[in-house]
């Protein structure tokens, strides 16, 4: 297992399993049919332990642009490592999504909401106020970073990923993305990872779905850039209190 290798098969399952149960919750006809908002944020917060479970010792599990990039300028990851790393989260994201459309394919033929589709692949904010939008990202992906830095002591490159008592170690991180989706997931959807919305909003575009409606581009620049923001942000904050 490469680096490489691990960061695709872990973002294609964290992907798989996050708009799985969105897919389960909102597409007609499901068993999970109007499951609600607990459901989503658990199953999310599951779907980051099952990837760091897999990818974790081989890559350090960043599956999250924003992340990779938020090491690279905290100096805890090299910046000639950034490119492959988010080349494979892409790839990943794009697995994820595209065996969620295959999983519940029946069901989005079934499906005339297109709210509802383009959830299953990308968030949305609830109330359309891109500044806000914008600052509930950079909130979110801040506190996601901030804490994962203090988890890891700074160190999840390959060499140094602190997973510890087998598959316990990825617990932390499941419950803090846990938590910030219940505490701060109702504004915005908590993308807080460019890769966990653009990648399946592309194959939202490129797959053949019935009834569904646009892809929203013109809110995809949000959950891109606020948590490219809310990572740079943590990242400097941590090391000014790590001189």
């Amino acid at each position: 297992m490469t680096p490489f290798m691990a960061e695709l098969i872990g973002t294609m399952l964290m992907i798989l399993l996050g708009n799985g149960v969105v897919a389960n919750v909102l597409l007609n006809d499901t068993k999970g049919n109007n499951g609600g908002w607990m459901v989503i944020t658990a199953a999310w917060g599951f779907a980051v332990f099952v990837g760091v479970t897999v990818a974790g010792p081989y890559s350090g599990a960043h599956f999250n642009p924003a992340i990779t990039i938020g090491l690279a300028i905290a100096g805890k990851f090299p910046w000639v490592n950034v490119v492959p790393y988010i080349t494979a989260q892409f790839l990943g994201a794009f697995l994820g999504a595209t065996l969620v459309w295959i999983s519940y394919y029946d069901h989005y033929k079934r499906t005339d909401n297109q709210g509802s589709i383009l959830a299953t692949f990308s968030t949305g904010p609830a109330i359309r106020h891109y500044a806000v939008n914008l600052g509930a990202e950079i909130i979110g992906t801040f506190v996601l970073f901030f804490t994962i830095l203090y988890i890891t002591g700074g160190e999840i490159t390959p060499s140094k990923t602190p997973i510890g008592l087998g598959s316990i170690g990825a617990v932390p991180v499941a419950l803090l993305v846990w938590v910030i989706g219940l505490s701060l997931g109702g504004t915005t959807g908590y993308a807080i990872n460019p890769v966990r919305d653009l990648g399946p909003r592309i194959m939202h575009a490129l797959l053949p779905i019935k009834n569904k409606g646009t892809s929203d581009w013109s809110y995809a620049w949000v959950p891109i850039a606020g948590p490219f923001i809310g990572a740079a942000i943590a990242a400097f904050l941590y090391m000014s209190l790590h001189v």
